[in-house]
């Protein structure tokens, strides 16, 4: 049922709707945030968790009739499906703050991943047009109980363009057959849905910002052969708002609509 209230919420935000999945993420960290979400512990205890779905399975569908949804779910049918679950992944279940930091302790090299990308970040990102979480090298402590003392590199990965899912202001984008091309040549579609992802010029500007907000020690530029056949190329190294140059990547997404991209031009390649 979280999927249903994505798509109700969605529709109900007009013009600062996400673009998201609708796989009912907001919701589910809408459900954290209130203290009345449903964790991986809570499977592993079949009556704990009847009572906390059967308060959640209550509001939820509150909610979905308030936004004039129609509910159809069965209280029972999810409760022991989730039930499943739990025993199937009762054997998977730690405490991973404690197995993580002890690895660390012992010596052992820890790689985390980051998912997404920074600028989707819900604190320091295109709000609202991003994810539910930190999807930067901030969120890596608060996701794993990990303290930054233990963080010793930090790597940023970039695209040799810029790409994205979903709404939001993306001032180089590219909406004609140069665009096209960058699509295809880099497979850009997206893996949940399969749809095509918005692309564009190389964004130097927010990648400046990016890189701060990250701490970033090394920089790997990835999908160069995307950009195969293109001649020029233009890469954006600032924008100008109401005529003036900014200093900084804006991160209110209302200013950053109404900015032009400065680009500087070089030469492309073949294949």
């Amino acid at each position: 049922f979280h999927k249903t209230v994505d798509g109700l919420e969605e529709t109900y935000k007009e013009r600062y709707k996400a673009g998201t999945t609708k796989r009912g993420i907001g919701p589910t960290y809408s459900d954290k945030a209130s203290r009345y979400g449903i964790r991986i512990y809570d499977l592993l205890n079949s009556e704990r968790f009847k009572q906390k779905l059967r308060n959640l399975f209550e509001l939820k569908k509150k909610i979905v009739k308030l936004y004039g949804g129609v509910w159809d779910f069965e209280f029972d049918k999810i409760y022991k499906q989730y039930v499943e679950y739990g025993k199937k992944l009762k054997k998977y279940v730690i405490d991973t703050a404690y197995y993580l930091n002890k690895q660390i302790d012992i010596g052992k090299k820890v790689i985390f991943e980051g998912a997404q990308g920074a600028l989707l970040d819900i604190d320091h990102g295109m709000y609202p047009f991003g994810t539910s979480s930190n999807a930067d090298a901030l969120g890596v402590c608060a996701g794993t109980g990990v303290p930054p003392k233990k963080i010793s590199k930090i790597v940023g990965i970039i695209k040799a363009y810029t790409s994205r899912v979903g709404d939001g202001p993306l001032p180089t984008e590219l909406t004609n057959k140069i665009g096209e091309q960058i699509r295809e040549q880099g497979h850009e579609f997206g893996t949940v849905t399969g749809r095509p992802r918005r692309v564009g010029w190389l964004d130097l500007f927010n990648l400046k910002y990016s890189l701060m907000i990250n701490g970033v020690d090394y920089l790997i530029i990835s999908l160069l052969d995307a950009l195969e056949d293109i001649n020029p190329l233009y890469i954006c190294t600032h924008y100008e708002f109401n005529g003036n140059s900014l200093e900084s990547w804006p991160i209110q997404s209302e200013i950053i609509e109404q900015c032009k991209p400065i680009y500087i031009k070089m030469d492309g390649w073949g294949k």
